[in-house]
């Protein structure tokens, strides 16, 4: 980024100091952590007094999170703010619908993180993953969404998804893993066409040497991936971060707790999956259905 410094928000979006977004939230921050130090507490006090984690506090007040507005309800009360923290909730949430208008559906701030990362884990319960989606199957979703998107903004997206799946090109390649729903193999999104070109490309990647694609049947009766989709990512040097996305909201993960709890979540996912050969079997099943 040549030393252009960044908001990650709260949705996982960024954006550049230039913007005014990020500047806004670095007030923010120097103004809980005014009322903080008003108060005589630490970082790590306030934390606990939250419940939520220390470096979420300090990311928080140095302006690179963006708060919740439950986050700034709750530390209103607990420095004694008398309501200045709760009266800037308007605007965090303008600025966030602001961000949300100005970049793409997906997170900048998450494929920014998937392009370094060393290992890649995906669990997918909708759709099937974005690196694994043919170009007719991406402007599918795109043109279902609802509100509509106008064609040119349809182009926009498909080419930024497209480069993504540049990942699976590079060498030496991440560690990749993929578990797919079988509902998702089931749903023929953008027509039979798209579909059926679709779960030829997942045989063919299943066949690469590297990515590994494992399918989630409909008959399992012990499932630990009921709580819906997620990824996980391991840059190099750094902990491992969760992903989330739902109904267009997106969000990174740093909390170690819980990047621990869905890493374990995920491995009896894959130990509950078929294998790879009887995933891609069922694959080439499904083909043969139409």
């Amino acid at each position: 980024m040549g030393g252009v410094e960044r908001t990650v928000f709260d949705d996982g979006e960024t954006a550049e100091l230039s913007d005014g977004v990020a500047e806004f939230y670095s007030a923010v921050g120097k103004l809980i952590k005014h009322f903080r130090e008003r108060a005589g507490i630490t970082q790590r006090q306030l934390a606990k007094l939250s419940g939520y984690s220390e470096d979420l506090v300090s990311a928080i007040e140095r302006g690179v999170r963006t708060p919740r507005i439950e986050y700034l309800t709750l530390v209103d009360g607990l420095l004694n703010a008398q309501g200045a923290l709760k009266a800037v909730a308007d605007d965090v949430m303008k600025a966030k619908i602001r961000v949300s208008e100005r970049h793409p559906a997906f997170s900048k701030a998450f494929t920014s993180e998937e392009n370094r990362a060393i290992e890649i884990h995906e669990y997918s319960t909708m759709v099937i993953p974005g690196l694994l989606q043919t170009e007719a199957y991406i402007r599918a979703l795109y043109e279902m969404r609802r509100p509509l998107l106008s064609p040119e903004k349809v182009d926009e997206w498909v080419a930024a998804r497209l480069t993504r799946k540049e990942i699976l090109a590079r060498w030496p390649m991440p560690v990749v893993t993929w578990v797919v729903d079988e509902s998702v193999l089931r749903r023929p999104l953008g027509g039979w066409d798209v579909h059926r070109e679709q779960l030829q490309h997942l045989l063919k990647v299943g066949q690469m040497r590297g990515p590994e694609l494992q399918i989630m049947p409909l008959d399992r009766m012990s499932h630990a991936g009921m709580g819906g989709s997620f990824t996980i990512l391991t840059p190099p040097n750094r902990p491992q971060i969760g992903y989330v996305a739902a109904q267009h909201v997106n969000r990174l993960i740093t909390d170690p707790v819980e990047v621990r709890n869905m890493a374990a979540r995920y491995s009896s996912i894959r130990a509950q999956a078929l294998s790879l050969s009887e995933s891609l079997a069922l694959i080439e099943q499904i083909l043969g259905e139409r």
